[in-house]
């Protein structure tokens, strides 16, 4: 039987109720008097396991807000306490399918938060969809979430859009260096593709200096053999795609054949200070220094941001319920901030919360946050229903990013 983790929590301070609903919250599904119950699969272990850290560190701010009292003198959520209720999907499509069955049938859940995985996401998207339970917060930025939600419209994602992330790299590889030959790494899945044809708009004219595409299977044993043959191509620019697992084990036997591309671009999904000095300690070396990367959110692992505020609600959560969590790993910032979003989006949602409620709080949701790097902001509106818009693109020194670029948002003009 697969682990089985179920989590108490909840989130910040709303900034008001804008949604409201007739129907009576006692009569919805996973709603009481008392409670909200939601839940998620997650790879608590399998090939994606370094991501496990995500739930614990959204139950942590749940746990926060469950104690807190919130601006109405009530603990929770409007007095309602939220159930997180955490299965492991070993980061197989069929298993998070059967454990997102298990959620909505046996658990009675109000929604499925902050579910990590493109392909995973996809295969219980249509289930969730025909039985109207939101599937919000996804963390993954496939293009699908925001493209195809008139047909999806109980599904809504929250990370960056991943062709855009990847567009801002052919752009700046373009600019920076428009001669040098490109080889490429890639999760054999939508993930990759987005990624891949994000960085072949951003090329333009210059896409043909991609003279490598090496795919990989999201459970493959490692990435040698994809790694040897970029190698051979002689390409200077190095693009990574991949879970934290294959990511370090790319910097490592790149390292180990010798090949030492002048310009690595990894995906944020596996560009956090943590990761990468991991991947420098397990063979990566001085190669990990030539990297670039993207960021959306402050950086916990960076002394810059020690005295801002939302960087000091973090660390006070973590110190208090997650005290074994490495404070510095971006991947807890983002439980939180994923958690935090729930939180207002439930105010948003009314009083009394449905489904249909929630829904309509996400597809109408500007915001700001404190985990955003700052003049980024969270909005969806009309036919935009990407909430995150902006990034800035970073270069990873001696254990930690640095700025190189101006926040950059898909609505401006490039």
């Amino acid at each position: 039987m697969r682990k089985v983790v179920v989590l108490a929590a909840a989130v910040v301070v709303a900034l008001g109720v804008t949604a409201s609903s007739a129907t009576s919250a006692s009569s919805e599904t996973g709603i009481t008097a008392r409670t909200i119950t939601i839940g998620g699969g997650f790879p608590l272990t399998g090939p994606a396991s370094p991501y496990a850290i995500i739930p614990t560190a959204m139950k942590a701010y749940f746990s926060y807000i469950n104690a807190r009292k919130g601006v109405d003198g009530k603990r929770g959520i409007y007095g309602r306490q939220i159930v997180f209720n955490i299965y492991d999907d070993a980061y197989n499509p069929s298993q998070t399918v059967q454990q997102g069955r298990r959620l909505v049938e046996q658990d009675k859940v109000f929604a499925i938060v902050g579910q990590l995985g493109t392909e995973h996401n996809e295969a219980i998207r249509p289930y969730l969809n025909s039985n109207k339970v939101p599937q919000i917060l996804n963390a993954t930025g496939a293009s699908t979430w925001f493209n195809d939600f008139k047909k999806y419209p109980w599904t809504g994602g929250w990370f960056p859009d991943y062709e855009f992330e990847s567009r801002l790299y052919g752009q700046a590889i373009a600019r920076n260096s428009p001669n040098a030959k490109i080889g490429v790494l890639l999760q054999n899945d939508s993930f990759g593709e987005d990624n891949l044809r994000g960085l072949r708009n951003g090329l333009g004219a210059k896409a043909g200096n991609i003279i490598g595409v090496e795919r990989f299977e999201p459970t493959a044993v490692d990435v040698r053999s994809q790694v040897a043959r970029l190698r051979g191509t002689g390409a200077t620019v190095f693009f990574i795609v991949g879970t934290p697992r294959y990511t370090i084990q790319a910097y490592a036997f790149a390292n180990a054949l010798g090949w030492r591309p002048a310009v690595i671009y990894t995906t944020l999904v596996s560009a956090t200070d943590t990761i990468l000095t991991l991947a420098q300690r397990s063979g990566g070396g001085d190669l990990v220094n030539n990297t670039y990367s993207a960021a959306y959110l402050k950086d916990p692992a960076n002394p810059k941001w020690d005295n801002d505020v939302g960087m000091k609600l973090y660390k006070q959560v973590m110190a208090k319920y997650y005290p074994s969590g490495n404070v510095k790993d971006g991947l807890n910032l983002y439980g939180v901030a994923a958690a935090h979003a729930f939180v207002q989006l439930m105010y948003k949602a009314g009083k009394n919360p449905t489904r249909a409620s929630l829904m309509k709080a996400y597809r109408a949701w500007t915001e700001t946050t404190p985990f955003l790097l700052p003049g980024n902001r969270v909005r969806t509106n009309g036919n935009d229903q990407r909430p995150i818009d902006c990034l800035q693109l970073q270069k990873f020194t001696n254990g930690t990013f640095q700025p190189v670029s101006a926040l950059r948002c898909r609505s401006d003009k490039s």
